[in-house]
């Protein structure tokens, strides 16, 4: 059950915010920015179970990549989330309007993302914990489509409201999760835009699709959705540039009907192929993932009960187009290395489990 939460310490954290904001208003936006990158050090520093996991996760995407550069990645990554948490998502809907966008934003080729929206079609939007993601439905909205987009709402109710309001002063409308999927299939229906981030864990009963070369449990909706309303799957993100308020906003990829109508199993093909996108931008910028965030934590059934890589999984991913052989042989690898350890992980707990159960043997009466 949800713990119940203080009004007054509810309270007292949105005041606090509230007055950090105002505080920061009497510094320019670089100064904030630098301000914040430096909190983002110190949290690198002091977090060590963040900084631990980003490390793993980072080392793991980039195998041959040296320990130093994987701790400068690191680093950054804490240093970008912080200027996003702290500065961007304050200024963003204020600076991202129809008339001051041009000063922040540079536009790359968004043509094959445009066509669809021209044409009044429905499309989905998705963008992954890389760059600027909350950025990319006010730059929409700015740019004259506005969109729908799927946010988990925060615990503080006062500060949920606050920041929730900011964005759609904007023009996007908010939709939490819970209980979404009939808002959403209306949007659709009416030909509407909605965006997801779509890089979360969707735990053990997700769709495990590839992402840099370990299974990673994927949500099926979008896939379910796009082919439901035949919605074009649009991957975008927005690239900080220099360390300031100023991003470039590009299209990965496009992912329409004519892609995956052809394909063995569809919802497995859309799934993997905007993991690829995702990953495409990770690779781009690095620094700018969220690399703390536990992607690959859930586990598909055959490596938690031990079994060997299905056959039909292995067919399925060889199948992808751009499938390679060397790829295949990495991801098979990768999981059976998991199978093993989570068999390993689990024959310790049982062993330490035996000894602690085992009685005390009694004490001799006779020395």
């Amino acid at each position: 059950m949800p713990k119940r939460r203080s009004k007054l310490i509810d309270l007292a954290q949105y005041f606090a915010a509230r007055g950090v904001l105002g505080w920061m208003q009497c510094f320019s936006v670089d100064q904030n920015l630098h301000t914040a990158a430096r909190i983002g050090s110190l949290l690198h520093h002091f977090s060590r179970r963040h900084r631990e996991r980003a490390r793993q996760n980072v080392a793991a995407c980039f195998p041959e990549a040296p320990a130093a550069w994987v701790d400068q990645i690191v680093e950054k990554s804490f240093q970008h989330m912080m200027q996003m948490f702290l500065v961007d998502a304050f200024i963003g809907p204020k600076l991202i309007t129809p008339d001051g966008w041009p000063n922040h934003v540079e536009v790359g080729d968004l043509r094959t993302a445009l066509e669809p929206l021209a044409r009044h079609e429905a499309v989905i939007l998705i963008a992954g914990h890389c760059g600027n993601w909350e950025l990319m439905s006010s730059f929409m909205a700015a740019i004259g489509y506005p969109m729908a987009a799927l946010a988990r709402p925060l615990d503080n109710p006062y500060l949920n409201h606050w920041l929730m309001s900011m964005r759609e002063a904007r023009g996007t409308q908010i939709i939490t999760k819970w209980g979404a999927t009939p808002i959403v299939q209306d949007i659709l229906r009416a030909r509407g835009r909605v965006a997801f981030i779509a890089d979360q864990n969707a735990g053990d009963g997700g769709l495990f699709a590839p992402f840099f070369g370990r299974l990673a449990s994927s949500y099926k909706s979008i896939a379910l959705l796009a082919i439901r309303h035949e919605a074009p799957v649009v991957a975008g993100w927005a690239r900080r540039i220099d360390g300031r308020f100023r991003y470039q906003v590009a299209v990965e990829d496009v992912i329409g009907p004519a892609d995956w109508q052809d394909q063995p199993d569809p919802v497995f093909y859309i799934t993997a192929r905007y993991n690829r996108a995702i990953e495409s931008m990770v690779r781009r910028a690095p620094e700018q993932y969220l690399w703390v965030h536990r992607r690959w934590k859930s586990r598909p059934r055959h490596e938690r009960e031990g079994r060997p890589f299905p056959a039909r999984l292995r067919d399925k991913l060889g199948q992808l187009p751009w499938m390679t052989p060397h790829e295949l042989a990495r991801i098979v690898a990768a999981s059976e290395s998991e199978t093993r350890a989570i068999h390993e992980v689990e024959a310790g707990s049982q062993a330490k489990g035996i000894e602690s159960e085992e009685p005390a043997r009694p004490v001799s009466a006779v020395s």
